[in-house]
């Protein structure tokens, strides 16, 4: 009987583990879109007190609950249970695709991989002499590491220059603008959680690039980005 016990119970631990736990990513979704729990309950047609449970993944839904509150996120099922593959989240430097923005003059190459609940973005950004971008805050945080050149930032009213091998790590709310006033092109890294390039929805914004597949239309659903790092 004892053997047979912990069995039994082992048996049901694995089981337990091996459920998607979705809750830290409806929540983050949900607030993501600035949804309140009672507007997503209204929306999915379920409980405040079951999404409570749900998001704190102390309750599991079942896949038509998830249906519906995915469909009330503006997302797919998968987005909470798929987990992305190794391929999906490397870039190599030989093949990483180069796009710019329309009327921007600076050249983008993506390093952040998009799956479900990921909060970063990360950019290498080739910037030419003499770029000086608009003055922008927004919610989330930044951090720019220079590769080469030199970059002037504005931030708050104080400057600073930043030059190959400096870093910046500052709050987007505070009004910030920066500027190439060298006459050489810069290279900068660029992360934040700010979600640059990147929709509210599946479909992702059509691009200028660099490497455009011959004869593939890009999708007229795009979502508005000033230039620059902002």
């Amino acid at each position: 009987m004892g053997t047979r016990t912990t069995v039994s119970v082992a048996a049901g631990k694995s089981a337990a583990s091996s459920q998607p736990k979705v809750g830290a990513l409806i929540r983050a979704r949900r607030r993501q879109l600035q949804m309140t729990l009672q507007e997503l309950c209204d929306a999915a047609g379920i409980s405040v007190g079951y999404l409570s449970q749900v998001e704190r993944d102390h309750a599991t839904p079942s896949l038509g609950t998830l249906a519906q509150i995915a469909r009330s996120l503006d997302v797919g099922v998968d987005y909470f249970i798929s987990a992305p593959g190794v391929e999906e989240g490397q870039t190599r430097a030989s093949e990483r695709n180069k796009f710019s923005v329309d009327g921007s003059s600076i050249v983008y190459e993506r390093l952040g991989a998009d799956f479900a609940g990921n909060v970063l973005s990360s950019f290498l950004l080739t910037i030419p002499a003499g770029y000086r971008s608009e003055t922008v805050s927004h919610e989330g945080e930044e951090i720019v590491y220079m590769l080469e050149g030199a970059v002037t930032f504005r931030i708050d009213g104080d400057e600073i220059t930043l030059s190959a091998g400096d870093s910046f790590h500052f709050r987007g709310n505070s009004p910030h603008a920066w500027a190439n006033e060298t006459g050489e092109v810069a290279r900068l890294l660029w992360t934040g959680t700010l979600p640059l390039f990147r929709s509210s929805h599946p479909a992702r914004p059509a691009l200028r690039s660099s490497k455009a597949e011959p004869g593939k239309k890009t999708s007229r659903k795009t979502t508005k980005m000033k230039e620059g790092l902002s």
